[in-house]
């Protein structure tokens, strides 16, 4: 297993926001595409419009960073839809004291957008590459509260559980049992589900104080396949 730390602070990425061409196209983009289909969360709306997003994504698509489209960041994986990382955020209910995992850090573009507002993301990533090159970005933009784990999403991260949070950027056929487990009563679980991408439902798994769960359905979703790590002998 490989690890990243990020070390900073948040006062780093203000001062790359204060001076970025970009702002203008973020602030359009959070009234546009985000406030306009219903995300309402004061602070969710706020972090959308800081976190640097075209940073996240390779030189050759960074035209398209604010664009209302999922973005291919290479490998097989994608930058989800800004209105899609805003309205998971918002469902999520993320809390200043919250430990969260996040399985499929991709470009760790959502893991940059959760950590203003909890207090430590664990992002799991099964892509080496990807894994790496988040870690860089995350770590250059100054975020301290994040840490990188290349892994099997599947699996979890059993030594840190249980989480407050967990969100999934990958859709799994149905969500893993090892990742509910891991889930601390009176946690919530925000996760695509579905064998077939042109199946998928984006869900809401709630851990009651007893243990027991309730699922609902929110809205179809069309997300990459969650990847399972090869199994051992």
């Amino acid at each position: 297993m490989l690890f990243w730390t990020l070390a900073a602070s948040l006062a780093a990425p203000a001062l790359v926001w204060a001076q970025d061409p970009y702002a203008g196209k973020r602030e359009h983009m959070v009234r546009t595409q985000i406030e306009a289909r219903g995300v309402r969360n004061p602070a969710v709306l706020d972090v959308m419009r800081r976190v640097p997003r075209h940073l996240f994504m390779p030189e050759n698509v960074r035209a398209l960073a604010y664009a209302d489209q999922p973005v291919p960041v290479g490998y097989g994986q994608t930058i989800s839809q800004p209105y899609i990382v805003a309205f998971m955020t918002e469902l999520l209910a993320p809390e200043r004291t919250h430990k969260v995992l996040e399985i499929g850090t991709g470009s760790g573009y959502q893991a940059a957008v959760l950590s203003p507002l909890v207090g430590h993301v664990y992002t799991i990533e099964i892509v080496p590459e990807l894994a790496r090159s988040a870690a860089a970005t995350l770590k250059k933009l100054g975020y301290d509260n994040i840490t990188v784990r290349l892994g099997d999403g599947y699996k979890g991260w059993p030594e840190q559980a249980p989480f407050d949070r967990i969100i999934l950027t990958a859709a799994p056929p149905k969500v893993p049992q090892e990742l509910i487990d891991q889930l601390k009563p009176g946690g919530r679980l925000v996760a695509p589900e579905g064998a077939s991408v042109f199946g998928q439902e984006l869900v809401v798994i709630e851990k009651a104080a007893d243990g027991k769960t309730r699922k609902k359905s929110v809205l179809p979703v069309m997300f990459v396949p969650m990847v399972r790590g090869p199994e051992k002998d």
